[in-house]
């Protein structure tokens, strides 16, 4: 356990502006890969990956599928709106973050940019809730797949195109329902998949539909204060399987993402194969699941960066993060990647 107390200023550092990746790598395996796992950090290419893993390891991908989640319309008074739909919920209504100037009264019905409205039912999940619950005339996911538009990073200034729906998307991703893509498989293409299975590495899937708190800072200084935002994660069967087949035979469980590491843990510390989590991964957390881990680099006082200090240990990451920037790695979701194993 770690016995010192950390608070979020820990987790500041200052990133020259024009390392944030605008536009992704121009082939996905071609990204840089920094190998954290040694005494002293090694600069790599994404493409060295399968030289880092051994037969019988197991990684672990987010198959979640990005929707096209930003909508763009106006209220009866012709305000401009835009909405984040965060999630669809069983019913069929869906629950949104809206930026517009002075927010409408439940009832109102806004147009929507394609020609379909949006009914406001009121706040979610309940009346003080920090999302808006809406009614759409029509299925969310075709309205979303037709209208929509790439929910792209706040810190990614240029609208979406072609390339970010091509690139903002895992090649292998399955199951729709995020708002911002796993990053750290946006590096996997299939000639890499393809060498990495003839080496001998398994391959399993979990879900965890990433929401748009991923990228919000951590405003108080206290982490115990901090309100973790909610996710929902599935782990199959096949994959709790494959998780203690690997157990079995000695293999390192590999996770693919902080997405990934979050899902197994939540599975491993609750019992629950699916539902929603709120998972706080802080220094000092005990890891019941992940050995290894693939990451992109996040961003300042995050609870990413947390996860990934509770991982690999605070001072090597902070020292890590120097190196990435003096040697002038492209950072957060276009960005480079990293390689990091357990402490």
């Amino acid at each position: 356990m770690s016995a010192r107390t950390f608070t979020t200023s820990d987790f500041d550092f200052a990133l020259p502006p024009e390392l944030i990746a605008q536009h992704p790598a121009p082939e996905r395996s071609g990204s840089r890969l920094l190998d954290g796992s040694g005494e002293l950090p090694v600069d790599r290419t994404f493409r060295d990956l399968p030289t880092l893993l051994r037969a019988g390891d197991l990684l672990v991908f987010n198959d979640t599928r990005v929707v096209k989640a930003r909508l763009f319309g106006e209220k009866p008074s012709g305000g401009k709106l835009e909405l984040l739909i965060e999630r669809v919920l069983p019913d069929g209504t869906v629950a949104a973050h809206m930026k517009v100037s002075k927010k409408p009264p439940p009832g109102t019905v806004l147009r929507m940019a394609g020609g379909f409205d949006a009914e406001l039912l009121g706040r979610w999940p309940d009346a003080q809730g920090p999302l808006f619950h809406l009614r759409l005339s029509g299925d969310a996911y075709e309205l979303m797949a037709a209208h929509g538009h790439v929910p792209l990073p706040p810190y990614i200034t240029h609208g979406d195109t072609a390339e970010d729906a091509a690139r903002y998307q895992t090649v292998f991703a399955r199951n729709p329902g995020a708002v911002a893509a796993p990053t750290a498989a946006l590096h996997f293409d299939e000639a890499l998949l393809a060498e990495i299975d003839t080496r001998g590495v398994q391959r399993a899937a979990v879900t965890l539909h990433v929401g748009a708190g991923t990228f919000q800072p951590v405003k108080t200084e206290t982490l115990a204060e901090h309100v973790m935002h909610r996710e929902r994660y599935h782990v199959p069967p096949e994959t709790a399987q494959a998780i203690a087949d690997c157990r079995a035979r000695g293999g390192r469980v590999v996770a693919v993402g902080t997405t990934s590491v979050r899902t197994l843990e939540s599975w491993a510390a609750s019992g629950e194969a699916s539902g929603d989590t709120g998972i706080f991964i802080t220094p000092g957390f005990e890891f019941k699941v992940v050995h290894a881990l693939i990451t992109n680099f996040h961003l300042p006082r995050s609870t990413l960066m947390m996860l990934v200090s509770a991982f690999a240990g605070y001072d090597r990451i902070m020292a890590l993060y120097r190196h990435a920037i003096a040697q002038r790695y492209r950072f957060f979701s276009y960005g480079d990647a990293m390689w990091l194993a357990r402490e």
